[in-house]
């Protein structure tokens, strides 16, 4: 047998190397992984070597990058993927939003890429100031850079020791803060984390607080404007008859409704003030169906007698701002669903209920005009 010669082989190497990538594509790898060194040719403003690395929030792939490159001298690194949103990390003294600093990054329309400091200093979104905040930031050292399908928010902070209850955010995709006031649009999501820095342990739980109270706030709106006004509206149109049982019946459940309605609101009010949300259009549809609810009560304190020549009018008010009523509180349940991430199991619930109340009135109206 011949032997191979050192040419022969080399070429039967090469032969194996063009076959090998005939057959088998190159599969790139996401670039989330902590194993991934930083290699930005300088875009990232100061050393990134043996920085510290955890998966901080796994549903948004988030990774932050740390360590103390001197003393009073913090570097960080947060990773995240580009949703054309504003990425953001946040440093709390107590674990809230509210009276923290947080360091805010994202690529404008235009292609020009920001970061900028904030100082949450309230819920409303004029109360989160940009350019603001406790964070003694290094100058020159803060950068935003877009590598492929990830964002990098890179920054320097002189303390001794960086506040260790830190608040990640993502923004809404497509909802970039305003290049003129640099104004932030509210989160699409955020977790609150606890972080040791000597470790690298973090212990991480998603929002979910005053649960109690958040599902208390949707029953009660749910079972007092949307279930329990539909029944007495009802009760009033189609059980006449048997007079006066109707008027007492009407009376007590548009009366248990009103009340267990308003509790509901209240629970919202508190609920409002205890998360940092914006939602404006909820809690406007809600004090609107407050507001024509103390209406209604106030006009059947107010009703004229049955043979006033006003009572026909006041009639056609009631029925009018009572239906209205209905159809709002029913929208808002909806949207308080979507807004509380209640889940597709509630939203059937509450339509399965309008459904059997609508065909239930449906079939009572045939009646009622058949005996006509």
């Amino acid at each position: 047998m011949k032997k191979t010669t050192s040419s022969q082989l080399k070429f039967f190497q090469f032969v194996g190397f063009l076959l090998l990538s005939s057959s088998s594509p190159v599969i790139s790898q996401p670039n989330i992984s902590c194993t991934t060194n930083l290699f930005f040719n300088d875009q990232i403003l100061f050393d990134t070597t043996s920085l510290i690395c955890n998966h901080v929030w796994s549903s948004q792939n988030y990774t932050l990058r740390y360590k103390q490159a001197a003393t009073n001298l913090w570097s960080f690194v947060l990773q995240a993927p580009n949703k054309n949103a504003y990425v953001a990390i946040g440093f709390s003294p107590n674990g809230d939003m509210i009276g923290s600093s947080a360091m805010v990054g994202w690529v404008a329309n235009s292609g020009v890429a920001i970061i900028k400091q904030y100082d949450l200093t309230g819920k409303s979104p004029e109360l989160v100031v940009p350019d603001e905040g406790n964070l003694n930031l290094v100058a020159n050292t803060s950068s935003i850079i877009v590598d492929g399908s990830d964002i990098y928010m890179a920054f320097q902070v002189r303390t001794v020791q960086p506040l260790n209850r830190l608040i990640y955010s993502v923004g809404r995709t497509g909802v970039l803060p305003s290049i003129t006031t640099f104004r932030l649009t509210e989160h699409a999501d955020m977790i609150k984390t606890f972080i040791d820095y000597t470790t690298g342990i973090q212990t991480q739980t998603k929002i979910n607080e005053y649960g109690n109270l958040r599902r208390s706030h949707g029953i009660l709106n749910m079972l007092g404007w949307g279930i329990l006004l539909p029944i007495g509206v009802i009760v009033a149109r189609f059980f006449k008859k048997w007079d006066p049982l109707w008027f007492y019946c009407h009376v007590f459940i548009q009366s248990l409704g009103f009340i267990l309605g308003v509790t509901g609101v209240i629970c919202g009010f508190i609920l409002k003030n205890k998360l940092s949300v914006f939602v404006n259009r909820h809690k406007g549809i809600g004090i609107t169906v407050l507001v024509l609810g103390c209406l209604q009560v106030m006009a059947f304190i107010a009703r004229p007698e049955k043979g006033s020549k006003y009572r026909k009018y006041w009639n056609w008010y009631h029925y009018v701002v009572g239906r209205f009523v209905i159809i709002l509180a029913a929208i808002n349940v909806f949207y308080g669903i979507q807004l509380g991430k209640a889940g597709n199991e509630w939203r059937a619930a509450y339509a399965i209920i309008l459904v059997a109340m609508f065909f239930a009135t449906i079939l009572l109206e045939i009646r009622m005009w058949m005996k006509k």
